[in-house]
């Protein structure tokens, strides 16, 4: 149950947003696929742009979890995102049992990280800095699941370790999506895989000869897209159709 203060916290979270709306939704909702049928459907824009949405954070952060289920379980993807930012500055900022806590927290409310804006934000931050030095095979649990962004949480998560110069979960996590059909899979691993290659491109490079023939071709530009223009058309007309 929500104390008067909280309510009250949340009230004035959300004047702020209503206050912050500086482009037309429809104009927020365009880099999203949200007709009937389409991967974010039914998904809500406000109109708040992410500088706000961070700006608003800094002024939060001690908010508390019971205020940020709220914010997570919102229809309106800017409550959402924003209740990702919090959670994020909090485990920044927490000690080893307050991570714990919002590990677990991020874990349990999964069905909300439900658009690519909010994984991206936040997956790499939350969960791929809490499996840092744990045991990581959750990324295959996720990888593996029927839900979209479950299976795009799972490869993004990789990046906090490529950051680290640990490459191995990036390519194992590839190798598990190759055959993902989504094309937003195929562009998270791509992704992946190209940010993996700023870090050693040799060991790219293995993984691409390997597999460069099953890839799908989003998924390989995406990860050929630092390489020289000569390296890129020998490998993409090398693959199979």
């Amino acid at each position: 149950m929500k104390t008067n203060n909280e309510s009250n916290t949340l009230n004035q979270i959300r004047s702020i947003l209503r206050n912050s709306i500086s482009i037309p939704p429809e104009r927020a909702a365009a880099f999203f696929k949200t007709g009937k049928g389409h991967y974010a459907e039914g998904d809500k824009f406000m109109g708040v742009t992410v500088p706000s949405l961070r700006k608003i954070t800094k002024a939060f952060i001690p908010l508390p979890l019971m205020d940020i289920q709220n914010l997570i379980s919102s229809k309106i993807n800017e409550e959402r995102l924003l209740a990702l930012l919090m959670l994020v500055a909090q485990y920044e900022k927490a000690g080893s049992r307050e991570k714990e806590e919002i590990y677990q927290f991020y874990v349990t409310h999964l069905q909300y990280v439900n658009n690519w804006n909010l994984v991206d934000a936040s997956a790499h931050r939350i969960i791929g800095a809490h499996l840092w030095d744990k045991d990581r095979d959750f990324l295959f649990v996720l990888a593996n699941a029927e839900n979209l962004w479950e299976r795009r949480i799972a490869v993004v998560s990789t990046w906090y370790f490529i950051r680290k110069n640990d490459l191995e979960w990036t390519f194992k996590i590839a190798k598990f999506l190759l055959r993902d059909t989504h094309d937003l899979i195929h562009k998270a691993v791509g992704w992946m895989l190209r940010e993996a290659g700023k870090q050693d491109q040799e060991e790219l490079i293995k993984f691409l000869n390997q597999y460069a023939e099953e890839m799908p071709r989003t998924m390989l530009r995406y990860s050929l897209e630092k390489f020289a223009e000569s390296t890129r058309k020998n490998y993409l007309l090398n693959r199979k159709p």
